[in-house]
């Protein structure tokens, strides 16, 4: 996510959801930002030959998401991030650390 996404956080949702094995949730400073960041991960995963089962969101820009299946990608604009709060929805699910 080369276009600097704000607060990103990968949770592990394995045996808590039935239909994806991971969320990568990160934040956009704007909702242009947003679809940067999602336009983003959208153009690195077709040059690995992967392509989404779906996308939603990505003409208002205030929550896209990309469905890689095993892989959710949750793109927000930071104020919709807050108001959803997915950390907290899904809180059973343990958060992976990331390298820094």
């Amino acid at each position: 996510m080369d276009k600097k996404a704000v607060d990103l956080v990968i949770m592990d949702m394995r045996g808590i959801s039935s239909f994806t094995d991971f969320f990568i949730i990160c934040s956009g400073t704007s909702d242009r930002h947003a679809q940067g960041i999602a336009d983003s991960v959208e153009t690195e995963m077709k040059k690995e030959g992967i392509s989404p089962l779906g996308i939603e969101g990505f003409t208002e820009g205030k929550w896209v998401l990309l469905d890689y299946e095993d892989v959710v990608v949750h793109v927000f604009y930071n104020p919709i991030r807050e108001f959803y709060d997915l950390e907290r929805l899904w809180a059973d699910a343990p958060q992976i650390e990331l390298e820094t």
